[in-house]
């Protein structure tokens, strides 16, 4: 199947963000959909690369006006998230290779990944799967590893039940999620397009993500990371706790630390500095790239 643009509904009517949704289909792979913002000709490729439960646009829409000045973005939708490959098996090294698989067939050669949460682990392992094709990472609200300091064995043995039950119910486990990502947002119009960001999204596949996310572990590896690297650290966050993104700012050898002021939700939060910390971040890893 050829890949098609289409029109989609943006998160704000006040301001339209660049770019436009294309689906394309990954021989061996499946139907993806990719958001595109073409950047000026010659801008270096930003791989954007979404967290747990997100969508591409929903994750980055705050940061694709800054960006789209000086950057060519491709932001996909990771398996069972949104319109991203339907799969019945969900593994963070497959998201991976979806997204660099994108990239090829978008003629991109060469790019920056950067990962927001569960897009970090994704980030890394695009590298060290394709260290010839990756030139830099921007770590965003990440860590090392995900697993809970109390009851890890437990909580991971308790999610293949949550998996079956997304399966019988999936309208059901959908509602709840999507609700429970909901709190907080005041904005009925915001409200609006999160629902139907999310509306997509299969349950089932969310919760194998979320035990994936948290079988993960780079600790062994983080230090051989040899690419210009910015980590992106989240001073309130509560959910991928903020000692944990620091010991992977520490851990990664040359890597440049930008704090931002905000909880783990703030890269849809327009109160804090994340936009402005984001934005140093890619010019930072891009300029370091080209001296390498």
């Amino acid at each position: 199947m050829p890949a098609q643009s289409t029109a989609t509904v943006q998160p704000s009517r006040r301001r339209r963000i660049p770019g436009e949704a294309r689906y394309l289909e990954l021989e061996g792979r499946g139907r993806i959909r990719v958001w595109e913002v073409e950047g000026p000709p010659g801008a270096p490729t930003l791989l954007l690369l979404h967290g747990l439960g997100a969508t591409g646009p929903l994750n980055w829409f705050q940061a694709f006006p800054a960006l789209a000045d000086q950057y060519h973005l491709i932001a996909v939708d990771h398996r069972g998230h949104g319109q991203g490959i339907r799969t019945r098996r969900f593994r963070l090294k497959d998201c991976a290779d979806d997204a660099m698989a994108v990239a090829k067939e978008l003629s991109v050669d060469r790019l920056i990944a950067v990962g927001y949460s569960m897009g970090g682990p994704i980030a890394k392992l695009c590298w060290s799967r394709h260290p010839d094709r990756v030139s830099g990472l921007v770590l965003c609200a990440t860590a090392q590893h995900f697993s809970p300091d109390r009851y890890p064995v437990l909580t991971r043995a308790l999610l293949p039940g949550a998996v079956v039950g997304a399966r019988i119910a999936p309208g059901l486990v959908r509602g709840q999620i999507i609700e429970g990502m909901l709190r907080g947002v005041r904005s009925p119009e915001a409200r609006k397009y999160m629902r139907m960001e999310m509306s997509h999204s299969d349950p089932a596949t969310l919760a194998q993500a979320t035990r994936a996310v948290l079988a993960f572990s780079s600790r062994n590896w983080a230090s051989s990371i040899t690419v210009p690297t910015a980590v992106v650290v989240m001073t309130r966050d509560e959910v991928v706790p903020t000692r944990r993104q620091e010991r992977l700012a520490a851990a990664i050898p040359n890597a440049k630390r930008f704090d931002v002021q905000g909880d783990h939700f703030a890269c849809a939060n327009e109160r804090t500095n994340f936009i402005e910390q984001l934005t140093s971040a890619c010019a930072y890893v891009t300029r370091e790239s080209k001296t390498r």
